[in-house]
């Protein structure tokens, strides 16, 4: 049953989702074989209207999965805005760290995500904390030689 619901979200299947939940709500938190929620993976996925529902029927915001990323954090390294804007209005973590240290911050800059890193400062992220390397979003503007992202987090 828990693959079936995790296949559908991969697939994009809004409403074989929302039967599923419905027949068994509690599969809004539930994780698949390699730790994710039904929310990591609705936006790992880039599917907004899945992941608009799952938070509507209570998915917990700031889960992680395995590696100690949030849905937020997967959404700053894959680059979907519009999905990182609606878990920001919902009030996600900025400032969490993952297993390596790093935050959406630190994965915006990695990835030169720079709307979504201007819509993380925006919002209150820190620009100080620096992953288990010791390296800032700075630092890793800096190491790739991001110049818009260097002359915004400096």
């Amino acid at each position: 049953m828990n693959e079936n619901f995790f296949k559908a979200i991969r697939e994009g299947s809004l409403n074989e989702v929302k039967m599923m939940l419905e027949k068994n709500p509690l599969l809004v938190n539930s994780k698949d074989a390699r730790g994710s929620t039904p929310l990591i993976l609705a936006t790992y996925y880039d599917e907004t209207e899945i992941a608009s529902l799952l938070l509507d029927k209570g998915a917990k915001i700031d889960a992680v999965d395995a590696s100690g990323n949030t849905a937020l954090m997967g959404v700053c390294f894959k680059g979907f805005t519009d999905i990182a804007k609606m878990l920001i209005a919902k009030k996600a973590q900025l400032n969490m760290r993952n297993a390596m240290g790093a935050t959406c911050l630190i994965y915006a800059a990695q990835f030169n995500r720079l709307e979504i890193a201007k819509l993380l400062i925006a919002n209150g992220a820190d620009k100080t904390i620096k992953d288990n390397r010791g390296n800032s979003a700075l630092d890793h503007a800096k190491i790739q030689g991001l110049s818009a992202f260097i002359d915004m987090l400096e």
